[in-house]
């Protein structure tokens, strides 16, 4: 199975963003089940470059993370990534993981700190575990045969004080240990991106590509869940939106789905190595933007 840090190279050559889906493990077997007869038929349709798999809380879904990754590899002949957090872990557990992963055929990685267990409010790692990313991308590149991705945050993490530019020179810091490509948290304004993307390679000396983070929004009241989590800015004009379609998912959906469609053909414009999409588990949605776009198959 191809690593991911090779898929963009070419990409860029052809003229063509890499199109990439992120999806979450369901909590139950059904989900599993539903989701692998509907969702992935549906999205493997659109021949993305590759897809990846969340690493629950506390690293929870740790044994269907891998299963899924391996399964739509296998099934699908689609590169799968699975997410690695180093939360509740020690560096032996982590390293168990990854052998693991690289006996079922699993070559990339999204490595992360992880958020906090649900309960707690800020992170704390265990004895014999690790306090940062740049510390498993370390690790993972020690170990070999992996191609790895990390998270970047074109607004700053919401639990860096210092300001954004620090945690911009963090995720450089990562990237010096051996990460081979960002994948950004969600946005809504392209310019948090284009501030994020120029400090990065032109402040910073960054040549990894930077992939931007695309959202579909489904709902009014899910969005504003999702951005008080992660600390995303919901523009005025887009709030207000929000505000008018609080109580019309059907009608927030469509919304959403143009307002995604403008946001991803002005960042196409600009000339992003790619676009990954959290599909939220839902093959609608990205289907149809792809679509508009003129980015799938039949398209």
């Amino acid at each position: 199975m191809q690593f991911i840090r090779d898929l963009y190279a070419p990409a860029a050559a052809a003229s063509r963003p890499v199109i990439s889906f992120e999806f979450f493990t369901p909590k139950t077997d059904e989900g599993e089940r539903s989701f692998f007869e509907k969702t992935m038929p549906a999205l493997a349709q659109l021949r993305p470059g590759f897809c990846s798999v969340t690493y629950g809380a506390g690293g929870s879904t740790r044994d269907r993370t891998l299963r899924m990754v391996e399964r739509i590899q296998r099934e699908f002949g689609i590169p799968a990534m699975a997410h690695l957090t180093c939360v509740g872990a020690t560096r032996e557990q982590i390293t168990a993981l990854l052998t693991d992963a690289r006996a079922r055929g699993i070559q990339n990685v999204l490595a992360l700190r992880g958020d906090p267990p649900a309960g707690t409010t800020a992170f704390q790692k265990v004895a014999g575990g690790f306090q940062y990313a740049h510390e498993l991308v370390t690790l993972t590149r020690q170990l070999g045969g992996f191609s790895i991705g990390v998270a970047g945050f074109p607004e700053g993490h919401l639990e860096c004080r210092e300001g954004k530019a620090v945690d911009w020179q963090r995720l450089k810091a990562k990237i010096d240990c051996g990460a081979d490509f960002v994948l950004t948290q969600l946005f809504f304004d392209n310019a948090f991106f284009r501030e994020f993307r120029d400090h990065l390679t032109r402040q910073l000396g960054v040549r990894v590509p930077i992939v931007p983070g695309i959202i579909p929004i489904q709902s009014a009241g899910q969005i504003r869940k999702f951005v008080a989590l992660c600390g995303a800015t919901i523009p005025p004009a887009l709030a207000a939106s929000l505000d008018r379609l609080a109580n019309d998912e059907a009608a927030a959906a469509e919304f959403g789905i143009e307002f995604a469609t403008a946001q991803c053909a002005d960042l196409l414009r600009q000339g992003v190595p790619g676009l990954h999409f959290y599909s939220l588990n839902k093959a609608g949605p990205v289907t149809r933007i792809l679509g508009q776009l003129g980015l799938s198959p039949k398209g």
